[in-house]
């Protein structure tokens, strides 16, 4: 396969041919034909490129089951000579969304597979399920801190439906792996996390079989430590850095050759009828209805939080918080997770009231993102929630899960520079033009890779939230910590694509979003006293219909200032890009040009970084002049 393919990892994937052989033959309880029943065991690949193997067997398998292939595509052995072609199902890496139906997440960034799988075994607890859920690890991989955040949480979380295999072939990319990924180093690792840990020689099916006999009904999950061999039966990859290398073609014969030699000396043979064990299982769970919310008085009400209707002011976290029990209310669906932050982020007040379906994954965001992703696949809708500087954190996470597909709500509390006194290391600044950046994308269904949304009161952010759980795909949301007043009526409609026009003027159009939208106003109120009427609008949402912004910005002197509390990249340029279409409105930007830092008051730091009110109305007075 990959010698047709003129690329991939042959040798990582020989070093894995017992295992899986001894899993997917022999011990997973699932059906070829049906995938996606949510009765079958499941199988996480971590360490993503040795993937060719898996395709393999599952080609294998197929065809031995005797599909139905009027009725259904199925993968062929005769498919596998397509790897990596760009109409092929078969990716380089485990890739779900691009068609091949095994996987459950994609698989290839190295360190998130673990994650993954707890992900799905919290999806089959819910669920009642009693599906075991099996991942592959590589030695060199689990130099990655996610590997151990899963570890220790899948024993947290006492998930004993999960096995994990480390293939211990000693090699990395570029050199060995060092000691401390020796076979020696991660049993006792593992053991000292707390797993069952059995030590086997990866190439005998024997000691694997036995090893992995009584999972299930084990009392600890258990970590299987396989020693292996990269390159396993071939001469000329053994002991050498043959790293993603495939074998030249004209070596392919002799290579095959020693192959079956190898086979022969064993004594293996093949009967024809092996075939995995299957069992009836649910149907896949059909897709649920729009998610409607209750009123916003009455779900304030359920949260606790009802004095803040007399008040009418409340953080747009405390709003969040306030949605995400209506949701959890709603529909069995909805999942929450956070960070070691849920008194911050206001999600315990879902934990309190929705204790089985909300999972706190203590300083780990990295893994929380890809338990998240997990959870998603096993058909539920996770809010993974932290500060939003931290997200940063689960970056690649997060990418992962967007080419998975993932149904993953992610919500950053305490975004922008409005935290004041916490400071830099506390703030998050780069999010929006980072999430931003896939607003635009397809994700391959005519729909955005990410929707984003900025709530600037407590109402739009339980609006945002009931948007983002029914959105299908990957959602990011910023909340803000200081409390803020209601700007909206209780029972305002909100949008995807959508903005609000909060002031109608004829000189200059404001807009912003966030807790940065207040300062926008109060400018405007102020340049009206001196004569100059703005538009202020609040944009807050990307993907953002541009249209009535740019229609408000033609009919006031044509002029657009954008205000936020975030580097560039988000508004500024969503706006400008629009306006590049046309050639009657100009666009002005202004976002904190300088490194933040501490101060008493969201006030200080938004003078301090050049995006304060006085800032902004000498900025103002000065375009409407032009």
């Amino acid at each position: 396969m990959t010698t047709a393919a003129g690329s991939g990892h042959p040798s990582t994937a020989l070093a894995l041919g017992h295992i899986i052989y001894e899993v997917m033959y022999k011990q997973m309880r699932y059906d070829p034909a049906n995938p996606w029943n949510p009765a079958n065991d499941r199988l996480v690949l971590s360490i993503g490129h040795a993937v060719p193997i898996v395709y393999a067997a599952y080609a294998d398998l197929s065809g031995a089951v005797g599909f139905d292939e009027a009725e259904k595509r199925l993968l062929t052995v005769d498919d596998l000579s397509t790897l990596r072609e760009l109409s092929s199902v078969l990716d380089g890496h485990p890739n779900p969304a691009e068609g091949f139906p095994f996987f459950d997440a994609a698989t290839g960034s190295l360190g998130q597979g673990l994650s993954v799988a707890a992900g799905l075994a919290l999806g089959a607890r819910l669920d009642k399920i009693d599906k075991r859920i099996f991942a592959i690890v590589g030695d060199g991989e689990s130099r990655e801190g996610q590997v151990w955040e899963a570890m220790d949480f899948i024993v947290d979380h006492k998930l004993k439906n999960v096995c994990v295999i480390f293939s211990c072939n000693n090699h990395g990319q570029a050199a060995a792996v060092s000691p401390q990924q020796s076979a020696d180093a991660v049993a006792a690792k593992a053991a000292a996390f707390g797993w069952e840990v059995t030590r086997v020689d990866g190439h005998d099916p024997e000691e694997l079989a036995a090893a992995l006999s009584g999972f299930g009904a084990n009392k600890k999950p258990l970590a299987i430590v396989a020693e292996t061999v990269k390159g396993w039966g071939v001469d000329m990859m053994l002991g050498k850095n043959f790293h993603g290398k495939p074998v030249p073609a004209d070596q392919v014969e002799s290579a095959c050759a020693q192959l079956d030699q190898t086979g022969q000396k064993l004594g293996a043979q093949s009967n024809g009828e092996v075939r995995p064990e299957t069992r009836a299982g649910t149907p896949a769970r059909a897709k649920g209805k729009p998610i409607k919310l209750p009123p916003f008085a009455e779900a304030m009400k359920r949260a606790g939080k009802e004095a803040a209707l007399e008040t009418k002011s409340l953080a747009t976290r405390a709003g969040y918080g306030v949605a995400l029990v209506a949701l959890g209310d709603t529909d069995e669906r909805i999942v929450a997770l956070d960070a070691d932050v849920s008194n911050s982020t206001f999600s315990d007040a879902f934990a309190k009231l929705h204790t089985d379906r909300f999972f706190e994954c203590k300083i780990a965001e990295q893994n929380m993102v890809s338990v998240g992703a997990g959870l998603s696949a096993a058909g539920r809708i996770p809010f993974a929630s932290s500060f939003a500087k931290f997200i940063a954190r689960a970056v690649d996470q997060i990418d992962l899960a967007g080419i998975s597909r993932a149904n993953i709500k992610i919500v950053g509390s305490h975004a922008g520079v409005s935290l004041g006194a916490d400071g830099p290391s506390q703030m998050a600044v780069t999010d929006v033009a980072y999430f931003r950046s896939m607003t635009r994308a397809d994700a391959g269904r005519g729909t955005p890779l990410c929707h984003v949304f900025q709530p600037s009161d407590a109402i739009c952010a339980y609006r945002c939230v009931e948007l983002m759980a029914n959105v299908d795909g990957l959602c990011y949301m910023r909340t803000h910590r200081p409390n803020a007043s209601f700007l909206y009526p209780l029972d305002e409609e909100f949008s995807l694509r959508g903005c609000k026009q909060l002031r109608k003027g004829d000189k200059l159009t404001l807009v912003s979003s966030g807790y940065m939208l207040y300062t926008a106003i109060e400018a405007a109120q102020k340049l009206a006293a001196a004569g100059i009427e703005c538009n202020v609008f609040d944009a807050y949402t990307f993907p953002l219909d541009a249209a009535p912004v740019l229609d408000a910005a033609r009919a006031a002197g044509g002029v657009i200032l954008t205000v936020e509390d975030n580097y560039i990249g988000g508004l500024h340029a969503e706006l400008a890009e629009a306006a590049g279409e046309t050639t009657d409105v100009r666009v002005f930007g202004m976002t904190p040009t300088r490194m933040p830092k501490s101060a008493k008051s969201a006030a200080e730091v938004f003078s301090y970084v050049g995006v304060g009110l006085d800032q902004i109305i000498e900025k103002a007075k000065a375009l409407a002049a032009t």
